[in-house]
């Protein structure tokens, strides 16, 4: 074990090493000298997603964080296993296992959730998340046929896939699975999109560190059960480990628009992490249902827009910095890709903006324009300076002494058509600097951690300063122009109106068939959230991107996660508004059980159940995925 820590403090000591000899450089050129997590570059590492990086990570310190205490919990269906919250419906229904207090979350958490609805039948609705309950992390789906009112766990056979590019072996076995994502075609056919991940030597015995992505399909039975094999979108093939290209953060949807001329088209686009240190958008579309898909094609190309910041290569253009794709589709049959950009300013720049950038295809994507700005936006900050945890990801500090909030929270994009008017156009995003930011009582950009190239403000523990809003710009030509392109962030407008300089994030956008546009994420406007970390969900609406009402989805504040170590909580949630909207979330309000164990940690026996403290919690928490149906508020 010594020897496991000593080489774990020695990759990390080269990783920094290497951050310091350039920030430019790209992956460490000898594998042996970095392996998962270090032989990524700094930026890289910087816009690695959630799930990846706990993929690819292993903490040195493997001392239980949290101690058992508390009698002996009731065996009830509210100590561990499903349980709804008033209108809050718990989705995946599966009882929380009982892991050893070093591994909360690993058997038990389920995070990154997505939903979508039939069009043919808005009460037929597939869900999906992370799902942890076999120990490492399964694109798990789940389905309901009532509307949401009762769900059912629908496994996803992502274990093995065959080995297309694997060398023709017959098979290809994953140790990881996530970042799912699902879609309904208009015959009725539901679609499970995963990434799959190998974890190479940084943490198993195992050099393989290849990674791809799936796509399952559910033919007639509404999401209860998935072709197998997935039908591969992407592969990248490194049994030795050696430093291939890293395949991160998919997203799926499908034209599910009638009279499109690609009606039913599939379309997924990801993130290549290069061992050039490149990070470059790419997408593949199906049009036999998700039979097979088309060879990648560039969605992130050239534009004067993006400057080469980092000096890293450029094969494909200037834009080589980018993460958080989404693809979604219009009436008319044109798909629009939106990401993030971090090619706008440089590490040593006090304005540590980034921008949304969004690129179009008008022929089934085969080929894409020169990409647009949406907007500017700010990155919420780095997490290690202002709570003393979390080093190398950014997250939402509450305000105030306390270090409660450390899960990794970066902003990221999501957009949506109107229905009604195909011009239209509508991307919301998240900014830590906006129009209800208040930078005379401190809050401004402050540049950037030059260990970790994430963004510092000051004002950020300051009440009434700093806060992340979610912001919209739109665009009324087909995405040739927005209304945040030229603007200043802090003009554009929040879909909540009435905010009192609280956070919100992880926002996720969706029109109705009326052509009104719903906006759930989650929201520190509530209560004393904002000094504590707690969070709620929130639904917006609006009828002209302009005007906003708000609703409270949640029946209660969900505490900080203290699962992961409290530092990982998923990057995403979802929503879907087919008839009513249909927000889903992580939920960390339900209790984490552990066997009982005494003052030198040994279970004791006979084996009794008790819950937990955490340092950045009252009790361990539980992540779940809930959902809720109910009308879009609207002005």
């Amino acid at each position: 074990m010594r020897r496991v820590v000593f080489s774990v403090i020695a990759v990390a000591f080269l990783a920094v090493a290497a951050a310091l000899a350039g920030l430019g450089s790209g992956r460490n050129s000898d594998p042996a000298q970095a392996e998962g997590l270090a032989s990524l570059g700094p930026m890289q590492q910087r816009l690695l997603s959630g799930f990846a990086r706990s993929v690819l990570e292993e903490r040195v310190d493997r001392t239980p964080r949290l101690q058992a205490q508390g009698g002996e919990q009731q065996r009830a269906a509210t100590m561990g296993c499903p349980v709804d919250r008033g209108s809050n419906i718990r989705v995946n229904q599966d009882c929380v296992n009982h892991a050893d207090p070093d591994l909360q979350g690993r058997s038990q958490a389920q995070n990154e959730t997505a939903i979508a609805q039939d069009p043919n039948q808005p009460r037929h609705i597939v869900a999906a998340s992370n799902d942890y309950r076999r120990g490492d992390s399964s694109c798990l789906a789940y389905y309901s046929r009532n509307g949401g009112r009762t769900w059912q766990d629908s496994g996803g056979p992502n274990g093995f896939t065959r080995g297309t590019a694997f060398g023709g072996t017959a098979r290809q076995y994953w140790q990881a699975a996530g970042d799912p994502s699902v879609a309904w075609d208009t015959r009725g056919n539901a679609y499970l999109a995963c990434l799959t991940f190998n974890r190479g030597t940084a943490v198993t015995q195992n050099p393989d560190a290849s990674s791809a992505f799936y796509v399952f399909r559910s033919t007639g039975t509404d999401g209860a059960s998935w072709n197998f094999p997935g039908r591969p979108v992407a592969e990248s093939n490194d049994p030795a480990g050696a430093g291939a290209t890293f395949l991160d953060k998919q997203y799926m949807t499908v034209d599910a628009h009638r009279d499109s001329p690609f009606r039913d088209r599939i379309y997924v686009t990801w993130t290549a992490f290069a061992p050039d240190g490149t990070s470059y958008i790419y997408g593949a579309y199906s049009r036999d249902y998700g039979e097979s898909f088309s060879s990648p094609r560039l969605v992130s190309g050239n534009t004067t827009l993006c400057s080469n910041t980092l000096g890293l290569p450029t094969p494909q253009g200037a834009c080589n910095t980018n993460q958080f794709s989404q693809p979604f589709t219009g009436p008319d049959g044109n798909l629009y890709v939106v990401w993030n950009n971090f090619n706008l300013t440089a590490p040593g720049d006090q304005d540590n903006r980034a921008q949304v950038l969004l690129a179009r295809s008008t022929d089934g994507g085969n080929s894409f324009s020169a990409p647009v700005k949406v907007a500017d936006f700010y990155e919420v900050p780095d997490c290690v300076t202002y709570q003393g945890a979390g080093e190398g990801v950014v997250c939402i500090p509450e305000k105030g002494e306390t270090q409660n909030s450390i899960f990794r929270a970066g902003n990221y994009p999501s957009g949506a058509v109107n229905p009604r008017n195909r011009r239209e156009i509508d991307v919301t995003f998240a900014s830590y600097i906006n129009r209800h930011s208040n930078e005379g009582n401190g809050c401004a950009p402050e540049g950037y951690n030059p260990d970790t190239l994430l963004p510092l403000y000051t004002g950020v523990k300051t009440p009434g300063a700093c806060n992340n809003d979610v912001l919209i710009s739109r665009s009324t030509d087909r995405g040739e122009t927005f209304t945040g392109g030229e603007a200043d962030v802090r003009s554009l407008p929040a879909v909540r109106n009435n905010d009192p300089r609280a956070d919100q994030f992880w926002q996720w956008a969706a029109f109705d068939p009326r052509g009104r546009l719903a906006v759930s994420y989650y929201d520190r406007a509530y209560g004393d959230n904002e000094s504590t970390g707690f969070s709620d969900i929130s639904l917006s609406g609006s009828r002209n991107g302009e005007n906003f009402a708000t609703r409270r989805v949640t029946t209660a504040p969900m505490p900080p996660a203290t699962q992961f170590d409290g530092g990982f909580f998923g990057d995403y949630s979802g929503l879907s508004a087919e008839d009513t909207a249909h927000p889903i979330w992580m939920d960390t309000r339900d209790p984490n059980l552990l066997v009982c164990r005494d003052s030198a940690g040994e279970v004791t026996l006979p084996p009794r159940l008790c819950t937990a403290s955490a340092p950045n919690a009252a009790v361990a928490n539980d992540q779940n995925a809930y959902t809720r149906s109910l009308p879009i508020p609207l002005p």
